[in-house]
């Protein structure tokens, strides 16, 4: 396996810079504070790092809003402070991938300032404008995924423009050969800074529908949400026309022949279409994307049947590509409290972070999955996330998963000495990094030791996945490499569970981390949320 490229089967520590550790006192998190903490994270046994969004922003989507591609807002240092922190990475052996928001940027940024001012400037036509309808309403019925409809009123053009998301988020127009090459040179940018890959955000957004046709109704029993409220309109239509167009495949080319210039730079695609998994498959070929993740593992939905089938269907539909998963992440309830509710439970915790790095594909963990935190509660008065403020009550928003990280077990956690831009819970608290280094049975040590035990099983890295059949709440599957075969059984459980063990001979191995299972005769037996691993023999 030396050939193989460092991402595949990689295990991928996502920062969400806000809430990692405050250097300064103002009660955000910043580079200084990650570069602080790198080597807590190079002892989890991950191989990379993605930092989300760190570039100058006025915030109004904490910084998924770009109004300098080239440039750290001050909130989180200088371009010094960021290439102290590659070169720390590097030097313990992390790669460094970084977010892209492609598709759209600040309304703040120069390229949009300029556009605005009318119909005839140099940056006229790089955005998606559209004059109204004759009776002045917007150009057809697109929907923002954050609420509303998608178009937005700017009166120096009397015309609208194109956000999917916020208002301050206006889509780039890549219809325009000019926005493709500026947004590459941005891209070539940090690949000349020495950074190892881009996770691309929302990239199957890039490109709309020339003609601006609508959106086709979403009968109600369809409007399943994917990362989104359920009581927002965005999930009442079929969006076929404002994002996943088939002049994406082109551009997608073309950024991928700009990071083969990179040897070893990567690119993972956040992808959320209508069939999001079709469009990973599509996007992930040897001349697109190198790997690509949908939201389907983000869900409520949680069985042994629901994963299985989410899996397969991928497996079945990627020729070529290589998946990447996640259960967590800045968009979505934590994983602990979205399957198993209130309070987290550790076993949980163990058994999910082994699940998710035993299939087939590399894996995106969440800041925090490591320490096996909940949802936090935040109240309404202070939410900071403008979706969760629209949508409140029925939906609270991205906030709960974005509490800053704790450290030490005291009201500020070790995050910052100023005011938290999020509070903290008392159970974050008393779950945070010191307290578990000291408990030998902790989400944070059995964590290491899984991962530590994952480098050492080439079949796990980089075998083919094979779902066996199971009753619920049992998940079974093989991992095969060459002559070796790796059975494993997760009970997604609470309470005990039992499986009928597969033909064939099988010695147990001792799985570090969650709890383990047994064999009990012709079955397994397992306890709640354990974890059962052998291998075939003979």
């Amino acid at each position: 396996m030396s050939n193989t490229p460092w991402w595949r089967g990689a295990v991928i520590y996502q920062i969400y810079p806000r809430s990692f550790l405050d250097a300064n006192g103002d009660g955000v998190g910043d580079l200084p504070g990650i570069i602080d903490r790198l080597d807590y994270i190079a002892a989890l046994g991950v191989d990379a790092i993605w930092i989300s969004p760190f570039f100058r922003s006025p915030m109004a989507d904490f910084g998924y809003d770009i109004a300098d591609y080239r440039d750290v807002d001050p909130l989180f240092g200088n371009l010094d402070d960021f290439d102290r922190l590659l070169a720390k990475a590097h030097a313990l052996g992390l790669k460094v991938m970084i977010d892209q928001v492609l598709s759209h940027t600040s309304i703040e940024h120069d390229w949009f300032r300029e556009s605005r001012q009318d119909r005839t400037n140099p940056k006229a036509d790089w955005y998606v404008w559209a004059d109204p309808r004759e009776d002045g309403t917007a150009p057809n019925n697109w929907m923002s995924l954050f609420g509303g409809v998608a178009w937005q009123w700017e009166p120096r053009r009397e015309q609208y423009f194109l956000h999917n998301f916020l208002a301050d988020q206006p889509d780039l127009n890549f219809h325009n050969p000019a926005v493709q090459k500026a947004t590459l040179d941005n891209v070539r940018f940090w690949l000349d800074r020495g950074v190892d890959g881009f996770r691309l955000d929302a990239i199957n957004f890039c490109f709309h529908d020339r003609q601006l046709r609508d959106n086709p109704p979403k009968p109600a029993d369809k409007r399943v949400g994917r990362g989104f409220s359920p009581d927002n309109p965005y999930a009442y239509q079929y969006h076929y026309f404002n994002n996943t167009q088939p002049e994406n495949l082109p551009f997608l080319e073309e950024l991928r022949a700009l990071l083969d210039q990179y040897p070893g730079a990567v690119s993972l695609g956040e992808i959320s279409s209508e069939d999001s998994l079709a469009t990973t498959a599509e996007y992930t070929t040897a001349k697109r994307l190198h790997m690509g993740y949908s939201f389907e593992l983000l869900v409520d939905d949680y069985s042994a049947a629901y994963i299985r089938d989410t899996v397969s269907r991928l497996e079945t539909a990627m020729i070529e590509g290589w998946p990447c998963w996640a259960i967590s992440n800045h968009d979505v309830e934590r994983a602990v409290t979205r399957w198993g509710g209130h309070p987290a439970d550790p076993r949980l915790a163990r058994m999910l972070v082994a699940m998710l790095c035993s299939l087939r594909g590399s894996i995106c963990l969440y800041q925090g999955e490591e320490l096996g935190l909940g949802e936090a509660d935040v109240p309404f008065e202070a939410l900071q996330d403008p979706y969760g403020i629209t949508f409140w009550p029925n939906f609270k928003g991205r906030d709960g998963c974005r509490t800053p990280l704790p450290w030490i077990d005291a009201p500020l956690a070790g995050f910052t000495t100023g005011e938290p831009w999020l509070p903290i819970p008392a159970d974050h608290q008393s779950r945070a990094v010191a307290v578990q280094e000291a408990q030998p049975d902790s989400v944070l040590l059995a964590f290491r030791r899984f991962l530590a035990w994952r480098r050492t099983q080439p079949v796990l890295l980089h075998g083919d996945i094979r779902f066996l059949d199971s009753a619920e709440p049992v998940l079974l599957f093989e991992r095969t490499l060459g002559d070796e075969v790796m059975l494993l059984a997760f009970n997604l459980s609470s309470l005990p569970g039992r499986q009928l063990l597969p033909e064939g001979a099988w010695q147990a191995m001792d799985v570090p981390g969650p709890d383990a299972g047994s064999v009990d005769g012709t079955e397994l037996a397992l306890p709640a949320h354990a974890v059962y691993c052998g291998r075939r023999i003979g």
